[in-house]
Protein backbone atom coordinates (compact mmCIF):
# COMPACT_ATOMS: atom_id res chain seq x y z
CA UNK A 1 0.00 0.00 0.00
CA UNK A 2 2.55 2.16 0.81
CA UNK A 3 4.53 1.62 -2.08
CA UNK A 4 0.96 2.65 -4.16
CA UNK A 5 0.47 5.54 -2.87
CA UNK A 6 4.19 6.90 -2.26
CA UNK A 7 6.16 4.91 -4.81
CA UNK A 8 9.13 3.25 -3.85
CA UNK A 9 11.29 6.77 -5.00
CA UNK A 10 9.54 8.50 -2.28
CA UNK A 11 10.02 7.40 1.23
CA UNK A 12 12.84 9.09 3.17
CA UNK A 13 16.35 9.11 2.52
CA UNK A 14 18.60 8.91 5.26
CA UNK A 15 22.98 9.60 4.50
CA UNK A 16 25.45 9.30 6.93
CA UNK A 17 27.84 11.79 6.53
CA UNK A 18 31.36 10.50 7.10
CA UNK A 19 33.97 13.43 7.98
CA UNK A 20 36.16 14.66 4.75
CA UNK A 21 38.90 15.66 6.90
CA UNK A 22 40.35 14.67 10.15
CA UNK A 23 40.04 17.30 13.04
CA UNK A 24 37.76 18.61 15.86
CA UNK A 25 33.91 18.83 14.84
CA UNK A 26 32.93 22.19 16.04
CA UNK A 27 28.99 23.60 15.31
CA UNK A 28 28.74 26.11 12.36
CA UNK A 29 28.26 28.63 15.25
CA UNK A 30 32.45 28.83 16.14
CA UNK A 31 32.97 29.30 12.41
CA UNK A 32 34.68 33.00 12.11
CA UNK A 33 32.70 33.89 9.01
CA UNK A 34 29.24 35.25 9.26
CA UNK A 35 28.13 33.25 6.35
CA UNK A 36 28.51 29.89 7.66
CA UNK A 37 28.31 30.55 11.34
CA UNK A 38 24.89 32.50 10.84
CA UNK A 39 23.87 29.38 8.33
CA UNK A 40 23.01 31.79 5.17
CA UNK A 41 24.14 28.91 2.98
CA UNK A 42 22.95 26.03 5.22
CA UNK A 43 23.59 24.26 8.05
CA UNK A 44 25.74 21.71 9.15
CA UNK A 45 29.04 21.20 10.87
CA UNK A 46 32.61 22.69 11.05
CA UNK A 47 35.97 20.44 11.10
CA UNK A 48 39.25 22.00 12.74
CA UNK A 49 41.50 20.08 10.56
CA UNK A 50 44.93 18.26 11.82
CA UNK A 51 45.74 17.25 7.98
CA UNK A 52 45.12 18.20 4.39
CA UNK A 53 43.52 15.19 3.36
CA UNK A 54 39.93 15.95 2.28
CA UNK A 55 37.73 12.91 1.65
CA UNK A 56 34.30 12.38 0.08
CA UNK A 57 31.82 12.53 2.94
CA UNK A 58 28.77 10.48 1.07
CA UNK A 59 28.53 7.81 -1.97
CA UNK A 60 27.22 10.76 -4.73
CA UNK A 61 28.68 12.52 -7.54
CA UNK A 62 31.02 15.45 -7.90
CA UNK A 63 28.87 18.64 -8.80
CA UNK A 64 31.65 20.95 -8.89
CA UNK A 65 34.89 21.61 -8.22
CA UNK A 66 35.68 25.85 -7.67
CA UNK A 67 38.01 26.87 -10.41
CA UNK A 68 40.33 28.00 -7.03
CA UNK A 69 40.36 24.00 -5.50
CA UNK A 70 39.69 25.78 -2.30
CA UNK A 71 35.82 24.30 -2.19
CA UNK A 72 33.90 21.51 -3.90
CA UNK A 73 30.01 20.32 -3.57
CA UNK A 74 28.69 17.29 -4.00
CA UNK A 75 25.39 15.47 -4.27
CA UNK A 76 24.47 11.99 -2.39
CA UNK A 77 22.36 9.42 -3.82
CA UNK A 78 19.53 10.31 -2.01
CA UNK A 79 20.08 13.91 -3.68
CA UNK A 80 21.07 15.77 -0.62
CA UNK A 81 23.91 18.78 -1.71
CA UNK A 82 26.89 19.26 0.35
CA UNK A 83 29.35 21.91 0.24
CA UNK A 84 32.69 21.49 1.62
CA UNK A 85 34.89 24.72 1.73
CA UNK A 86 38.22 24.04 3.00
CA UNK A 87 39.38 27.02 5.33
CA UNK A 88 37.97 30.95 5.12
CA UNK A 89 39.07 33.53 2.71
CA UNK A 90 41.04 30.89 0.89
CA UNK A 91 39.63 31.36 -2.34
CA UNK A 92 41.92 34.51 -2.55
CA UNK A 93 45.18 31.84 -2.81
CA UNK A 94 43.86 31.44 -6.46
CA UNK A 95 44.58 27.27 -5.95
CA UNK A 96 47.92 27.56 -4.42
CA UNK A 97 48.25 24.63 -2.22
CA UNK A 98 45.39 22.91 -3.33
CA UNK A 99 45.84 19.86 -5.84
CA UNK A 100 42.41 18.29 -6.70
CA UNK A 101 41.66 14.48 -7.54
CA UNK A 102 37.93 15.01 -9.05
CA UNK A 103 36.13 16.65 -11.39
CA UNK A 104 32.28 17.92 -12.35
CA UNK A 105 30.66 14.58 -12.99
CA UNK A 106 32.74 12.46 -11.36
CA UNK A 107 31.39 9.44 -9.32
CA UNK A 108 32.66 9.08 -5.80
CA UNK A 109 32.38 6.96 -2.53
CA UNK A 110 32.46 7.87 0.69
CA UNK A 111 36.40 8.19 1.49
CA UNK A 112 37.57 8.70 -2.24
CA UNK A 113 40.10 11.48 -2.17
CA UNK A 114 38.94 14.65 -3.41
CA UNK A 115 41.33 17.68 -2.37
CA UNK A 116 44.76 17.45 -0.66
CA UNK A 117 45.29 20.50 0.53
CA UNK A 118 49.00 22.04 2.44
CA UNK A 119 47.50 23.44 5.86
CA UNK A 120 50.83 25.45 6.19
CA UNK A 121 49.62 27.61 3.22
CA UNK A 122 46.65 28.18 4.38
CA UNK A 123 47.40 28.80 7.79
CA UNK A 124 49.85 31.53 6.51
CA UNK A 125 48.00 33.06 3.86
CA UNK A 126 44.10 32.60 4.50
CA UNK A 127 42.00 33.71 7.59
CA UNK A 128 41.52 29.98 8.78
CA UNK A 129 42.21 26.50 8.31
CA UNK A 130 38.74 25.34 9.78
CA UNK A 131 36.24 23.61 7.02
CA UNK A 132 32.77 24.01 7.25
CA UNK A 133 30.16 20.85 5.69
CA UNK A 134 27.05 22.73 4.75
CA UNK A 135 23.80 21.00 3.54
CA UNK A 136 22.27 23.41 0.98
CA UNK A 137 19.18 21.98 -0.06
CA UNK A 138 16.14 21.34 1.79
CA UNK A 139 16.38 18.40 3.68
CA UNK A 140 13.71 17.10 6.44
CA UNK A 141 16.10 16.32 9.21
CA UNK A 142 19.85 16.40 10.16
CA UNK A 143 21.43 15.67 13.86
CA UNK A 144 25.20 16.73 14.04
CA UNK A 145 27.78 15.22 16.01
CA UNK A 146 30.32 17.62 17.64
CA UNK A 147 32.47 18.15 20.06
CA UNK A 148 34.22 14.98 19.21
CA UNK A 149 37.61 14.07 17.19
CA UNK A 150 37.10 12.45 13.88
CA UNK A 151 38.86 10.32 11.16
CA UNK A 152 38.57 11.54 7.22
CA UNK A 153 36.46 9.02 5.91
CA UNK A 154 35.35 7.42 9.08
CA UNK A 155 33.78 9.21 11.75
CA UNK A 156 30.43 9.92 11.68
CA UNK A 157 29.55 13.93 11.46
CA UNK A 158 25.93 14.29 10.53
CA UNK A 159 22.56 11.80 9.75
CA UNK A 160 20.57 13.79 7.33
CA UNK A 161 17.07 13.02 6.12
CA UNK A 162 15.91 14.08 2.70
Amino acid sequence: MFKKLFGKNDAPKEDKVVAPVSGKVVPLSEVPDPTFSEKMMGDGVAIIPSEGTVVAPVDGTILQVFPTKHAVGIESKSGVEYLIHIGLETVSLNGEGFEAHVGQGDKVSAGDPLITVDLNVVSEKASSTITPIVVTNDVSNMESFVDQEATHGETVVLNVTK
